[in-house]
């Protein structure tokens, strides 16, 4: 679905009109995903081919994800790309996610929203009160509620945890 959609097509490149591409500016996609969870997808500029219009190429991107338990993810990433017909969205370079005042920081995200995952992945950190965490991947099974940490490379997670113990 789109809003405010602002189209100019100006400063076209020569491949883009070879190409036939739509150029769209601070366009916006709302919906509700395959889990009842609404979202808003807003982009700085987005791109799609006029013979495939599912497949839309974004730059500036943050996504916002309403959950039914009253939290909000927000992702945003330099580049992006949505398909606006399974609703799948692709997050890459400089990825900063915020949820219940934890930040993410990783290379790459997908939410594929047809099979209920969100995977995020390459050089992830995540940032808590609680502590902090190095991994290769971090895969969210949304249905299941569960989360799996990979570590490709030396076969470990990096983990450090704060306690609050009190001494006696």
């Amino acid at each position: 679905r789109f809003s405010n959609i602002n189209e100019e097509n100006k400063n076209l490149t020569s491949s883009d009109q070879n190409d036939e591409v739509n150029v769209f500016f601070n366009i916006e996609y709302s919906g509700i995903d395959l889990s009842g969870n609404r979202y808003i997808l807003r982009s700085e500029e987005a791109r799609s081919k006029k013979f495939d219009q599912e497949i839309i190429e974004m730059k500036g991107v943050t996504a916002n994800f309403y959950f039914k338990d009253d939290t909000i993810l927000v992702i945003k990433s330099k580049l992006g790309v949505y398909n606006n017909k399974t609703l799948d969205m692709k997050f890459s370079q400089d990825i900063v996610a915020n949820y219940n005042n934890s930040v993410l920081l990783a290379n790459k995200a997908e939410y594929l929203n047809s099979n209920g995952s969100l995977k995020i992945s390459g050089n992830v950190k995540l940032i808590d009160a609680k502590g902090n965490l190095g991994a290769d991947e971090l895969f969210f099974d949304l249905k299941k509620q569960s989360l799996n940490i990979a570590s490709k490379k030396d076969n470990y997670v990096n983990t450090i945890i704060k306690l609050n113990e009190k001494k006696f």
